[in-house]
Formats: structure tokens, C-alpha cells, sequence
């Protein structure tokens, strides 16, 4: 056996030893995404001059860090002045900015809040639940709705009354 042979073989057994050693964790797709997003959120304070621990941040920097990522975006929202504001499907295309869609948004900080509870942050003080936070997502889900002409469709509170003329002799439940 060469000496070359001899040495991959070597290699071949000592990372099988590693592979033994180091069980391989599989993660799902959520937690892939929140393990990323919670290191982006880190590394995006650490840039800050002077950086910010993450036990140090507040609302305020999160807000500066949702406004930081809209840059990344792929939705189109059309600004007030564009010609094709409010409507749902425009016919061309413009030059208004790409931003996070309000989903995006709002699924991104239900996995940071998440992140930082699993690293030791206090549930009950989380700066991810800020109300401040929540108005925001609001206002960005408002503004986008009405950039595409999406009417805003309120939940319809669900009758107990609704199967009574179907069935006249069934009786139904009513709650004080």
C-alpha cells in the first residue's frame, strides 16, 4: 500500500471517529431561520457604534433593524406619487422600491423573540414585544394594503344563530 493510500485511509477513519463523537443535529426549516435571523440581529449590533450587547437593546434598536433590513426586500410598494398606488395588479412596471413584505416583518420577529427567550432573556421584559414593535408591523401592513389596493377586511364575529334556520326543532346554545 502506498503511503498516499495509507493517509487518506487514516483521514477516512479519524473523521469517522469525529462523526461518532459529534452526533449530527438536524433542524428544521423555522429553526434554521431563527438561528440566522437571531445571528444577523447580532451581528447587526455589534456594527452599531458603540456596539450593543443583546442584553442591552431595547425597542428602539429593533425598530432601527427592521428599518435596516426593508433595504433587502423583494416586495414592490408603490409609493403615493407613483401612478399605479392602490392598485392591486399595476399593468407596468415602476420605479418604486423594492421592501420586506409585512409577513416577512412580522414572522421575522416572532422568531427573534423566540431566539432571545431561548438565550436567556426574560420572557416577561422581551424588547421583541414591545408595543412599539407591534405598532409598527401595524402601520407597515396598513401602508403596504393600501400601496396595492388591498381593501382591508375586518373578521366577521361568528354568530351562535347561524345553523337556527336550518333546523327548526335543533335548539341552539346562547352565551350571556
Amino acid at each position: 500500500m502506498s503511503s498516499e493510500r495509507g493517509k487518506e485511509l487514516t483521514a477516512q477513519e479519524s473523521d469517522k471517529h469525529v462523526h461518532h463523537q459529534q452526533p449530527a443535529v438536524l433542524l428544521n426549516r423555522y429553526e434554521t431561520q431563527k438561528r440566522r435571523d437571531w445571528q444577523t440581529f447580532g451581528q447587526y449590533l455589534k456594527s452599531l457604534r458603540p456596539p450593543v450587547p443583546v442584553s442591552h437593546c431595547d425597542y428602539n434598536h429593533i425598530l432601527d433593524f427592521l428599518r435596516y433590513i426593508d433595504q433587502f426586500g423583494k416586495t414592490k410598494v408603490h409609493q403615493q406619487g407613483c401612478i399605479f398606488y392602490g392598485h392591486p395588479e399595476p399593468p407596468a412596471p415602476c420605479t418604486c422600491p423594492l421592501r420586506q413584505a409585512w409577513g416577512s416583518l412580522d414572522s421575522l420577529i416572532g422568531r427573534l423573540r423566540a431566539a432571545y427567550e431561548e438565550n436567556g432573556g426574560p420572557r416577561d421584559n422581551s424588547p421583541f414585544a414591545n408595543a412599539a414593535i407591534r405598532t409598527y408591523l401595524r402601520e407597515v401592513k396598513e401602508y403596504q394594503a393600501k400601496a396595492r389596493g388591498i381593501p382591508e377586511k375586518k373578521k366577521k364575529k361568528k354568530s351562535f344563530d347561524q345553523n337556527k334556520g336550518s333546523d327548526e326543532s335543533s335548539s341552539t346554545m346562547q352565551l350571556p
